[in-house]
């Protein structure tokens, strides 16, 4: 199968997302790195194709985003929809949760992500 993660091209954009995550993005990598959900590898900022994805857990093919109020313009719901659609295609399970829910909710969050590992 062709490569379709990291393209070398959006290197530079991955860092620089990397280095200023969003509050709600800091909030839930505390919770994701270093294995700490049930032993699963998160990456931040990982690219799949052109696009560059939140969260992903590889070991799950699980994508996690996370959405500010950008993510209430219809023409940005939109893209969202046709983003997701060409991921699952890919084989990945997508998953969003809104900002407020990360920092309001972050255990039910956490517990959301959880079940949707295959064990």
């Amino acid at each position: 199968m062709k490569q379709i993660h990291n393209y070398k091209y959006l290197e530079e954009r991955r860092k620089e997302l990397r280095k200023n995550l969003t509050p709600a993005e800091a909030t839930l990598w505390k919770s994701l790195q270093r294995k700490q959900l049930k032993n699963r590898k998160f990456r931040r900022q990982h690219s799949i194709k052109n696009f560059i994805v939140d969260f992903y857990c590889p070991s799950e093919k699980l994508i996690i985003e996370l959405d500010g109020a950008i993510h209430l313009d219809f023409a940005q719901q939109n893209y969202d929809h046709e983003r997701t659609l060409i991921l699952e295609e890919l084989g990945f399970k997508v998953i969003r949760f809104e900002n407020k829910l990360v920092f309001e909710n972050l255990p039910e969050v956490l517990d959301e992500i959880a079940n949707h590992f295959k064990d």
